[in-house]
């Protein structure tokens, strides 16, 4: 059916609009395996590109050495720390499992704990019953938690190798963007630009500088306060501390912090009988602890100025949505939503009138004019 009097044909244009979506939603299937990946590696040479110009500046000019210096960078910050974790966590679950199974579990006696108000008694009479009745009582007791932690990491496998795929297709992704930023950038705010205007241009601008801050905010103070985290461990004389160090790092990402580590290790050595360590560890962890409330901060400010409870949010959310690396993509998503929501608010301009003045004209208004 054609319209005569706008030269329109309608047969054409439906067809048309259905080719199109069939192309976009066949595109989207194919590079349905990357997606993450290349999201990922954007947001990764998005907020190191300054560094990255920097080493370039540094090294002659010449764009390969900066491109080798990032990717073993990035080697560095990402593969090696997730292959010390896999390893160390296969190396010592044999021990721990054959150790929690030898029967030679021996638990202190706690009397402080008949001190606690009201509940003490009963608390101190159930510890002592589980430490009287040896292995087999504790293990009858951890069993049930024992099975259903195995079953939810048995579950996690699947997605640990996905994530490690995607870890994969992160560093190439890294690689062809570092080599071709430039073009990317205005190939992204062409597009932008084509689709709406200035505003288009600027939002891409935003997405920039809210992708810099989360980097910055998250990642940044997750790496400094599980290295010095790990520093105080490895000092200490705790076992496993690369192992720990990275469990911290993983902590700090998902803004548990990194005492949920250090205190184990303080309570530790205190009950191995290494009160000077202990007491070493336990006034370095309240510098570690509390680091993020004067670094986080910060840094988010000098990449963007975002609410902390959208970081917070983004955080935990994209752990929840997308696994691990959720952790990147989730902040990054809420703080450019917000940038640009906030933007379009204010390009609005603000009301000049007192609220109140507005209500009582409008009930004067009503009382002089009852009938409307």
């Amino acid at each position: 059916m054609k319209n005569t009097q706008t030269g329109w044909d309608l047969q054409q244009i439906v067809f048309s609009l259905m080719f199109i979506i069939i192309m976009i939603v066949a595109c989207l299937w194919v590079v349905q395996p990357f997606v993450l990946g290349f999201a990922w590696a954007s947001m990764v040479v998005i907020a190191t590109w300054p560094l990255m110009i920097k080493i370039q500046g540094i090294l002659w000019g010449r764009r390969s050495l900066a491109v080798i210096a990032m990717t073993v960078l990035l080697i560095l910050l990402f593969i090696i720390p997730v292959a010390l974790l896999v390893n160390g966590l296969i190396e010592n679950s044999g021990p721990v499992i054959a150790w929690a199974s030898s029967g030679h579990i021996l638990l202190p006696d706690m009397h402080w704990l008949k001190s606690i108000p009201l509940a003490g008694r009963k608390l101190y009479s159930a510890y002592h019953h589980l430490a009287q009745g040896g292995n087999s009582a504790l293990m009858t007791t951890v069993q049930p938690y024992i099975g259903r932690t195995s079953g939810f990491l048995f579950a996690q496998a699947g997605h640990f190798g996905r994530f490690l795929m995607h870890l994969g297709l992160m560093l190439l992704f890294s690689v062809l963007l570092y080599w071709r930023g430039e073009q990317v950038g205005q190939g992204i705010r062409h597009f932008a630009f084509r689709l709406a205007s200035r505003r288009g241009d600027a939002a891409v601008l935003l997405a920039g500088q809210a992708i810099r801050a989360v980097a910055l905010g998250v990642v940044v103070t997750a790496l400094v306060q599980g290295v010095l985290g790990g520093i105080g461990l490895a000092v200490s004389g705790i076992p496993y501390a690369t192992v720990l160090t990275v469990l911290m790092i993983l902590s700090c990402l998902v803004q548990l912090g990194p005492l949920v580590v250090l205190v184990p290790a303080i309570i530790w050595l205190y009950w191995s009988g290494d009160t000077t360590w202990g007491t070493v560890l336990l006034v370095w962890s309240c510098i570690v602890g509390t680091l993020d409330n004067v670094l986080r901060p910060m840094l988010i400010r000098m990449g963007a100025d975002l609410p902390m409870i959208l970081i917070l949010s983004g955080v935990i959310g994209g752990l929840v949505a997308f696994g691990m690396i959720g952790l990147f993509i989730g902040p990054v998503v809420l703080a450019v939503s917000y940038r640009l929501v906030s933007v379009w608010v204010h390009e609005a301009p603000a009301p000049e009138e007192d609220p109140l003045m507005v209500v009582e004209e409008l009930a004067e208004f009503e009382a002089e004019h009852p009938e409307k």
